[in-house]
């Protein structure tokens, strides 16, 4: 196999491209796109995401303490990739995407009604890294809407239809949901 090292760089992909909103006290609700984000911990279910200092938001996430991951699917792409571009200390991003802001349950930020899956979360630490500052987050509430869930459920990819962002390429990408194995069958088939 012939390999080609690269200079360090960001070369993890695909990444969920996930519309963060926040709230506090000294500003209007907000939403960021985010992709730099994963799970940290499953008990308590905690993740973290990280945020340039610079950035609008996270003025307004480090004052809150708390914000919402809002999972996105390919019916958000515009609305991802506008966040991300535009700045909240320009315009309301609620407003010009016609997005629903709705009440969340144990925070004080809105959920977006638009996205198939919310992530209320309280930050519990943070580290300034270098560009970013990493927020690790409890995941306190969950909300999804019923017609993405199997009867199970759990829900269905198939419906909801990701959206990720690659970084290396600057591309959004949909449609990654096809099913290969399920946890533990690959291994097992091979043997």
């Amino acid at each position: 196999m012939d390999k080609v090292q690269l200079q360090p760089n960001t070369m993890l992909f695909p990444l969920p491209a996930t519309l963060v909103s926040c709230r506090a006290d000294d500003y209007a609700p907000n939403i960021i796109t985010i992709s730099w984000i994963g799970i940290v911990c499953s008990k308590p279910p905690m993740l973290s995401i990280s945020v340039t200092p610079e950035r609008h938001s996270h003025k307004i996430i480090k004052q809150a303490g708390a914000f919402v991951v809002n999972l996105t699917s390919e019916d958000n792409l515009i609305a991802a990739d506008y966040c991300g571009t535009k700045s909240g200390r320009d315009v309301d991003k609620f407003s010009e995407l016609h997005l629903t802001p709705i009440p969340a349950t144990k925070i004080d930020a809105p959920m977006i009604a638009e996205c198939p899956v919310n992530l209320e979360c309280e930050i519990r630490q943070s580290y300034l890294l270098g560009s970013h500052e990493m927020f690790i987050a409890e995941i306190v509430a969950v909300h999804i809407d019923r017609e993405v869930l199997k009867d199970n459920g759990r829900p269905d990819l198939d419906k909801i239809k990701p959206l990720v962002y690659c970084p290396t390429a600057s591309e959004y990408r949909g449609g990654l949901v096809k099913l290969l194995a399920r946890y533990g069958e690959a291994a097992k088939k091979n043997k």
